[in-house]
């Protein structure tokens, strides 16, 4: 019996992963309004009934979407910052984390401008992923800022957030919306400033 569920459990798990596969080429392909469930369960190689057995609509399999790319994709740029490197360095994580949200790959890039394009029609999608990221990967740099010895911020939460939006803000116009040429920006000359500034004893 017990090799039977796990069975069960593991095609369930294939089942979803071919979803959210299908469902990602979809979405990116055709956007979220032109998008039907027809189409993901005919992408994922699934039934619609199996589609529907997954997830309830597709507002859910969207966000359900943001929460697989959030914990595999962006959210791996922010593992235990502890697992990193020793904690009394903070120059070497802050640069290796910066270099790492940086360097997030074209498909997570593909699924923002996707997120962005859409929120006018449906800003609870982009809610959805606002809530995502913050409940984890801003939770966490904000918890490091807050309890690294070596950092003296006087409001450790409104720093993470300038260390991050100078970051996101960064590859949000050199890369989504085409602006190398248009405002150029050295990476290692935002990090190299980015650093000195939280560093900075007042």
């Amino acid at each position: 019996m017990s090799t039977l569920i796990r069975e069960g459990k593991e095609m369930s798990t294939e089942k979803t992963e071919a979803i959210l596969k299908g469902g990602m080429q979809e979405f990116l392909t055709q956007g979220y309004a032109a998008t039907s469930m027809d189409r993901v369960a005919s992408a994922a190689k699934v039934s619609k009934a199996t589609v529907y057995r997954h997830f309830q609509d597709k507002e859910s399999l969207f966000i359900a979407l943001i929460d697989h790319l959030v914990s595999s994709k962006f959210g791996s740029v922010f593992k235990p910052i502890n697992e990193q490197v020793s904690p009394t360095e903070p120059e070497i994580i802050l640069r290796d984390l910066a270099n790492r949200i940086l360097d997030v790959d074209p498909e997570f890039l593909n699924f923002m401008r996707l997120i962005l394009g859409e929120s006018g029609r449906f800003p609870q999608l982009a809610r959805a992923f606002v809530t995502n990221i913050d409940k984890t990967a801003f939770k966490l740099i904000c918890e490091y800022f807050r309890t690294c010895p070596d950092l003296k911020l006087s409001d450790p939460e409104v720093t993470a957030r300038i260390f991050i939006g100078a970051l996101v803000h960064f590859k949000i116009v050199q890369e989504m919306m085409h602006g190398k040429d248009i405002v150029p920006m050295e990476r290692d000359r935002l990090i190299n400033s980015l650093i000195k500034l939280i560093l900075t004893k007042n």
